[in-house]
């Protein structure tokens, strides 16, 4: 009740306020709802390691002062056929797009950890981005701690970037010196050829040379096509035919490198984030943290725990439903929830030997609940065959 009051009550206005709409794309499984729990301090988004954990559009809300961002945590871009594969919803492919309607901002997400498509912006993002030139766009690389070799973010930069990075042509410095015993901090340093008053604090191009672990320089010199900051002149419109041969996307604004489950440079990410908001009433109320329901955020958390403990495509058939959801005298919450499965074997699979995968699965999730809803929380999950 709390919650749902927050939402539908008039947010608390400050005397100036500043809103910035941020919606995160990328391919499945990239790490959008791992960032989006680490710049919301609190974990409200599910995450696993399979593909379409995030089934839904779902928002955050960051309040900082005058300033609110508002992240759009998207499903992972796909096509039809992967969409019927993993029996989505016809709302996973459309819903990254409305995103993008809203955005203000749009952070693209690239695992570079996958060397399979590292290299390379998928064609649903590539399409996403052509659809909506005019909304700036901003280069995420995370689990830049897995890479060893972190000469490679180089190429992975110039690869995709197109070598160009807010207007300005990239040129790689042949600086580089091995120092395996640094972290993914800082591990690429970006250069602006501009005057120093104009470089934004917290960005990667306004970080000092001293600040670089790994002195790796991609010097952003020359103007493209008269480009600039980028907002003088807009990206160009660019059809199916030109996406063909494109593997990047040169109209990035900034690039950002990260390890987004341990939180490293996401601070810097965010301070970045704060400073582009631009003069604009708040959505919400200052005390709000997602326009989820707490029934969503419970449901979401389960299902990534069984997307987790099950094989292949398994998780994908498990139909939820809510039998119990009471809060006790003392503020504690017991929740009891069947998860109907379609055959025997997925019964037998998730209940596992002894009881012991859907037992895991109730501690965990309890702990993820009690974590996110800041109460006691007892959580009974029962199985079922549907039908």
């Amino acid at each position: 009740e709390e919650q749902k009051r927050l939402l539908e009550n008039r947010p608390d206005q400050p005397q100036d306020p500043k809103v910035l709409r941020i919606a995160i794309i990328g391919a499945p499984n990239a790490g959008k709802s791992t960032l989006s729990n680490q710049l919301l301090g609190r974990k409200v988004f599910p995450v696993s390691r399979k593909v379409h954990t995030t089934r839904c559009k779902a928002w955050g809300v960051i309040t900082h002062e005058d300033t609110q961002l508002i992240i759009l945590d998207t499903p992972g871009l796909t096509n039809p056929l992967k969409a019927k594969r993993h029996n989505l919803d016809e709302a996973m492919l459309t819903d990254p797009w409305d995103s993008m309607k809203h955005a203000d901002l749009v952070l693209v997400l690239v695992d570079v950890s996958d060397h399979w498509t590292r290299n390379s912006l998928s064609k649903e993002v590539l399409k996403c981005l052509s659809q909506f030139p005019h909304v700036p766009s901003v280069l995420v690389l995370n689990k830049v701690d897995i890479l060893k070799k972190k000469f490679l973010l180089l190429e992975i930069v110039a690869d995709l970037t197109e070598g160009i990075v807010n207007g300005k042509k990239l040129e790689v410095k042949s600086a580089f010196e091995q120092d395996s015993g640094s972290s993914s901090k800082s591990p690429l340093q970006v250069t602006q050829a501009s005057p120093a008053e104009s470089k934004v604090p917290g960005s990667p191009c306004g970080q000092e040379k001293s600040q670089a672990q790994e002195g790796c320089g991609l010097d952003k010199s020359s103007d493209v096509g008269g480009a600039g900051t980028g907002e003088a002149q807009g990206p160009k419109h660019y059809g199916p035919e030109d996406l063909k041969d494109m593997r990047g996307w040169p109209h990035f604004q900034e690039i950002f490198m990260l390890a987004a489950l341990r939180g490293e440079e996401v601070d810097t990410l965010k301070r970045y984030l704060l400073m582009q908001a631009k003069p604009g009433p708040w959505e919400f109320h200052s005390n709000v943290l997602t326009n989820q329901s707490p029934q969503e955020i419970c449901n979401n958390i389960i299902r990534e725990k069984v997307l987790e403990y099950l094989p292949l495509e398994v998780p994908y058939g498990v139909t939820q439903v809510t039998d119990v959801w009471e809060e006790g005298e003392c503020g504690e919450l017991l929740i009891v929830q069947s998860l109907l499965v379609p055959r025997e074997s997925h019964k037998r699979m998730l209940i596992g030997r002894g009881g012991k995968v859907i037992s895991r699965i109730a501690r965990e999730a309890g702990q993820d609940l009690m974590n996110a809803f800041l109460c006691d929380v007892r959580l009974k999950l029962r199985v079922e065959v549907k039908g």
